[in-house]
């Protein structure tokens, strides 16, 4: 498996640092997720009129784009259009970078609409997205988020759209801690189509002053509660040999530690885990 960090997780490096502490980290791929105080990198210089040196700068340090995590929610009625425009400027993008995995929510308001009604208009809108230009190139995964967390949930968008461009992005933390799925079960009912992963750890203290809502807080991968362990069993016994995401949350939750301490933390935690279950290493 190969190891990449969101730039979620350093939302003050710029380029350079990006690239300098990234590969020192030993991290083998980069997934951007806003860049400095923007969210949406698709219209950024960086990678729009700068897109070339862009890639230049990360390919002389050996780092690829695992990813482009996009703010595209296909569930979302009102979105459709906005949600058409962000997927043209990232088939763009993500072919100048070299990237084929692209991030989208399912989002929605099952207070509001069936959920059968969601998957409809989720349904409608990724046929939209695989219909335009470039798109069969890139692998358009719906991440385990908000309503769309538990497998039989991820499996109602999936059986309306089999096509192998479009998948589960596993959000580890999600599933169980709020999914409260065993991995094995989660795995065998999306029917193993994930095409990648996020991980982060969390310890349910609902009295500590940085846990969130639901009691829970985030802390370094390893050291809390959730199953990340028998996520990577898995993923190790299904030959899942894609991207391994450090999700460290940083600009949502400012009182997260630093990437310089969180991101060489995910490394060691992930190495240790993989050569004592014997995974298949093949970064750096």
């Amino acid at each position: 498996m190969k190891l990449s960090f969101m730039t979620l997780g350093c939302p003050e490096w710029d380029l350079e640092t990006i690239c300098t502490n990234g590969r020192a980290y030993g991290f083998d791929g980069v997934d951007f997720r806003g860049y400095l105080n923007t969210l949406d990198i698709t219209r950024l210089p960086e990678f729009t009129s700068g897109i070339a040196d862009t890639r230049r700068r990360l390919d002389a340090v050996g780092l690829q784009v695992s990813g482009i995590s996009s703010s595209i929610a296909v569930c979302d009625r009102g979105k459709f259009s906005d949600n058409l425009e962000e997927a043209k400027r990232t088939i763009e993008l993500a072919k100048s970078l070299g990237c084929d995995v692209v991030r989208v929510f399912g989002g929605g308001d099952a207070n509001l609409i069936s959920r059968a009604e969601l998957v409809k208009v989720g349904a409608e809108c990724v046929r939209h997205i695989l219909d335009l230009d470039g798109a069969a190139d890139i692998h358009w995964l719906l991440e385990t988020h908000d309503i769309w967390v538990k497998s039989k949930d991820c499996r109602l968008m999936l059986d309306p759209i089999p096509d192998e461009e479009f998948g589960i992005l596993w959000d580890m933390g999600h599933t169980c801690r709020i999914g409260g799925e065993a991995p094995q079960d989660f795995w065998e009912n999306v029917l193993g189509r994930v095409g990648y992963t996020h991980v982060k750890d969390a310890v349910f203290a609902p009295d500590h002053p940085l846990a969130m809502a639901d009691g829970w807080r985030y802390v370094l991968p390893g050291s809390g509660q959730l199953a990340l362990g028998d996520c990577l069993d898995v993923l190790n016994r299904s030959s899942y040999i894609g991207w391994l995401l450090f999700e460290h949350e940083k600009r949502w939750h400012t009182n997260l530690p630093d990437p310089e301490v969180a991101f060489p933390a995910f490394v060691r935690w992930a190495n240790t885990i993989m050569e004592g279950g014997g995974y298949g290493i093949v970064h750096a």
